[in-house]
């Protein structure tokens, strides 16, 4: 098992390299170029620039019972169909149960965005300590289970 990281602008990538360090699973962290990312403990992959470059290295290298951090929901179907476990960087798992609405979701918002410049919708809210503490005990549950651990 492999833990790969769709590491451009992701929030957790230090936490999550840490929590796979520590359950000793090796961890991938995948950026473009305009992402400089180094790290002592997990292999660093640095894609060319491009539209789904990332993404596309991403899939390309990922197999079933591999764990995938991505924000991106068209990532996490894709690697869902190869057999993957894929999380959120809020904590969230994605599933073959959820990720139907969650790709329809985001194309009615985009849709929306697209229709009116009125429809603006808001972006985020910041990122607070607590929601990395939340991802946190997310991932860790999932490794735990996935190696059988118990906690």
């Amino acid at each position: 098992m492999t833990v790969y990281i769709d590491a451009d602008a992701c929030p957790v990538t230090r936490i999550a390299e840490q929590i796979a360090h520590s359950h000793s699973i090796a961890c991938v962290l995948l950026c473009d170029t305009n992402h400089v990312l180094f790290s002592d403990i997990s292999e660093v992959i640095t894609i060319g620039a491009g539209r789904d470059a990332v993404d596309i290295a991403l899939i390309n290298r990922c197999k079933k019972g591999d764990v995938v951090i991505t924000q991106d929901y068209g990532v996490a179907a894709m690697a869902l169909g190869k057999g993957c476990h894929c999380m959120h960087q809020s904590g969230m798992r994605f599933t073959e149960h959820n990720i139907d609405r969650l790709l329809f979701e985001r194309a009615a918002s985009a849709k929306a965005r697209r229709s009116s410049a009125k429809n603006h919708l808001k972006g985020p809210r910041k990122r607070t300590k607590e929601d990395d503490e939340h991802f946190a005990a997310a991932f860790e549950k999932l490794l735990n289970e996935l190696t059988g651990c118990q906690t």
